[in-house]
């Protein structure tokens, strides 16, 4: 008597579509990521590259309204009196909205620090535009750890929606002792239920829903690195805060130059008594 052979085992089309729905999920977790990364990164160059150059670009405005003045002294072209009329102007806005709300907003909205108080987020600056290699290691393992995408249940979801949003703040702020807290928050906390089978249409719907999220992720990501400071950021990947000194040294050069061009200028306009170029504030 012989016994039958054993029918070799074939794999279901749902685990071959499961697993497909998986990698994506985590390709997806990965690109978001990358493109929160940067995002934060945009943002705090912002920041700083305000906080730091913004005294210097007003004092070169200040330079070019006074050589506009001078020149135009010089020449008595009323096209000249017009363009320093101009460049004055810039240097002396009209009163704007910023003024009405006392520092709290301008026309483009609140500014970065009113709105950190009104949402419990740090006054401070950041220290940095790239929080450190720990704050970003310790942001990677969390996110990958309770990305929302990989619960089942909407109040799975919910909790982690909560919590990543916590982890974003910490993160943007570059806090490694919050990140450390919440790491340890996390392991403690409930354990994700396991993922039970699902069904081919709902896998389907899975993967659009996931392409979907890609396709809208891409947009934010293109934004961003076509945006004017995510494109001086693609010029010094690898150290944007060096980046932010570099700009510094060529604004004090171009600043020394248009002192000593104001300077010039100055020495030429008819009775000029005083060694003061117009547009500089006395020593």
């Amino acid at each position: 008597m012989t016994t039958p052979e054993a029918e070799p085992t074939q794999s279901r089309p749902e685990d071959r579509l499961e697993k497909a729905v998986r990698a994506a999920e985590q390709a997806l977790i990965e690109y978001e990521i990358a493109v929160e990364t940067f995002r934060v990164e945009v943002e705090n160059f912002s920041r700083l590259h305000h906080q730091k150059l913004g005294p210097m670009y007003a004092r070169l405005d200040e330079l070019d309204a006074g050589i506009a003045e001078a020149r135009a002294a010089l020449t008595g072209d009323p096209e000249d009196a017009r363009l320093a009329q101009e460049a004055r102007a810039r240097v002396m806005p009209m009163p704007g909205v910023e003024e009405l709300f006392h520092g709290w907003m301008d026309s483009d909205g609140l500014f970065p620090e009113a709105a950190a108080m009104l949402t419990d987020q740090s006054v401070r600056p950041p220290q940095r535009v790239r929080p450190s290699d720990e704050a970003r290691r310790l942001y990677r393992d969390l996110v990958r750890k309770a990305h929302p995408d990989l619960a089942q249940e909407d109040k799975e979801r919910d909790r982690r929606d909560e919590f990543i949003s916590r982890v974003n703040n910490a993160y943007g702020r570059g806090d490694e002792a919050l990140l450390r807290e919440l790491s340890a928050e996390w392991e403690a906390g409930p354990a994700p239920e396991e993922q039970q089978p699902t069904k081919s249409e709902e896998l389907y719907v899975r993967l659009e829903w996931l392409a979907q999220r890609k396709e809208l992720l891409a947009m934010v990501a293109k934004d961003l690195e076509e945006s004017a400071i995510g494109s001086m950021l693609r010029m010094a990947p690898d150290d944007p805060d060096r980046l932010l000194d570099e700009i510094a040294e060529q604004l004090l050069t171009t600043v020394s130059e248009r002192e000593h061009e104001l300077a010039e200028l100055v020495a030429q306009v008819p009775g000029s008594t005083s060694s003061q170029a117009p547009g500089t504030a006395a020593e």
